[in-house]
Formats: structure tokens, C-alpha cells, sequence
């Protein structure tokens, strides 16, 4: 599994799981469409939730005069790491078709506004630069049968020190663990969502 190769050793880890009515392609192309703000409209907890941690960031726009950068229009996971590191640019740490997509994110999490660290993917299971959190979110199909498929999402994160570990800690005690759960079960539940949902019939001549 990329996790495994990516980040073997962590300090939190958390795993959301839905079972999937349709086979693995149909999994797979839902996975790689969906709409990650969609995901918000849909799931409004999921949207307040992303609301809310970009609150900080809008609010030093403000202060310093500046107009809050535009949220996109759509976002789907193959688009995050098109996003600048300073805005949270994920990076895609490898994809097999049909089975696993994993990204990764460096950053100091647990500040108000987040300082990120902009990391490639041949750097991110060395770096160990002190003060950051490395974290990954892996997302995987599996066949059950010719009708049914597992989708699993896992959200892995280690710290590169002993105070990035405390401060993280607190971080993701203080409720946020609980957040990022909700969020990855959000796209989970999307994703089966549009699996399930037959294919719309062309218009008739």
C-alpha cells in the first residue's frame, strides 16, 4: 500500500470505510470525479467545517487590505495538487489505477494559519526538517465481488519533533480528528453516492 511505503511510522491515524453497491470501475471513476466543493453542498456539515478552517486565513486577507483568494469552482482530487503549496497544494504521492491514490501534505497544522512546506513527493518520506507534521490521505477500492466494492479513505500523520508531536496532539484532541473524519466520510458517501446512481440515459434522437 502507498501509505506503507510513504509513511510506515506515524503518530495519528484515522479510517473511514463504506461499502460500495457496484463494481470497481464504477468506484474508481466516481472516486476520480467527484466534486470535492459538491461534497460541501451536499454534506453541510463537511461544508462548515472547511468554512470554518479557512476563517483564519480570510481574516489576515481582510486585515492586511487584501481580497480573500476565490474558492474554485470545482475540485476534484486529481486538481489538488494544481493548488500552490502556500494555499495547501496537496501533493500526489502515486496513483494505481483502479486500486489507491495517496497525497500528501507538510505543514504546521496546528497554527491558526497554517505554514506549509512546500515538499515533492521523491522528498516527503525523508524530510524531516523540525517543527512540521507530515500527513498523507489515501484513498482505496477494493473488489468484494463482480457487484460490491470496499472504499476506504486513511488519513496518516508523524511529526518531525518532539514538540511538533505535542502540538499536533493537542491539535487533533481539541476536536480535530473528529473534523477530518467527517470529512473524509463526507467524500466517501458522495463517492458511493454517484457510483450507485445509474448512468443517465442519452436524449433520443
Amino acid at each position: 500500500m502507498l501509505l506503507d511505503d510513504f509513511l510506515p511510522v506515524y503518530d495519528v491515524s484515522d479510517s473511514v470505510a463504506v461499502v460500495v453497491h457496484a463494481d470497481v470501475g464504477a468506484t474508481w471513476r466516481a472516486l476520480m470525479t467527484v466534486d470535492l466543493i459538491e461534497v460541501g453542498r451536499r454534506r453541510p456539515l463537511v461544508g462548515v467545517l472547511g468554512a470554518l478552517r479557512a476563517l483564519p486565513d480570510i481574516a489576515t486577507h481582510l486585515l492586511h487590505g487584501e481580497s480573500p483568494p476565490a474558492a474554485p469552482a470545482h475540485l476534484r482530487l486529481r486538481d489538488l495538487p494544481e493548488l500552490p503549496a502556500s494555499s495547501g497544494g496537496w501533493v500526489l504521492l502515486g496513483e494505481r489505477f483502479e486500486q489507491e491514490i495517496a497525497l500528501g501534505l507538510v505543514g504546521k497544522f496546528w497554527r491558526p494559519i497554517i505554514e506549509y512546506a512546500e515538499v515533492p513527493a521523491a522528498d516527503f518520506r525523508t524530510f524531516s526538517t523540525p517543527g512540521f507534521a507530515r500527513t498523507i490521505y489515501a484513498l482505496s477500492v477494493t473488489r468484494i465481488d463482480d457487484a460490491h466494492t470496499l472504499l476506504a479513505g486513511t488519513m496518516r500523520t508523524a511529526a518531525t519533533s518532539d514538540d511538533a508531536r505535542r502540538w499536533f496532539r493537542r491539535y487533533w484532541t481539541l476536536g480535530v480528528g473528529a473534523g477530518a473524519h467527517v470529512l473524509v466520510q463526507g467524500l466517501l458517501d458522495v463517492t458511493r453516492e454517484m457510483a450507485e446512481s445509474p448512468p443517465a440515459a442519452e436524449p433520443r434522437a
